[in-house]
């Protein structure tokens, strides 16, 4: 997978945009995993501790760290669901894995008990960009 200029840009700025969130802080206290996001064109690992983004890895090898749960979409799908208004059922993680191609794998119980925290990271993706 070629590298483009939003993928090598787009780690600091969700790191900066997740860091700086109020709600994130006031929530996050226990949002410690790590998990990834498939978005077709690029793979995105993102470590979470106390709330914060500790790192993310761009198209991190099977090796590289351990995550306990993905979230995988068409590049498509990631796009219309990082728009500031997306189109209907691209608006959520639960609406795009009912109507459209996302789908959730893995330790689904770690993203439940995270998911007021997780939720308002997609969120924030309408901040960042989308990086594909």
């Amino acid at each position: 997978m070629a590298k483009t200029a939003v993928s090598d840009r787009w780690p600091d700025e969700f790191t900066r945009v997740c860091n700086q969130d109020d709600e994130l802080r006031a929530h996050g206290r226990y949002f410690d995993c790590s998990y990834l996001l498939d978005m077709e064109e690029h793979r995105y690992q993102v470590v979470m501790h106390h709330g914060a983004v500790e790192k993310i890895l761009v198209d991190p090898g099977p090796l590289d760290l351990r995550y306990q749960f993905l979230v995988r979409a068409s590049a498509d799908t990631w796009r219309e669901f990082g728009k500031k208004e997306p189109r209907p059922m691209c608006h959520g993680i639960w609406a795009a894995t009912f109507r459209e191609d996302m789908e959730l794998q893995g330790d689904l119980l770690v993203l439940m008990q995270n998911l007021r925290c997780f939720t308002r990271q997609m969120e924030l993706l309408r901040v960042s960009g989308v990086p594909v």
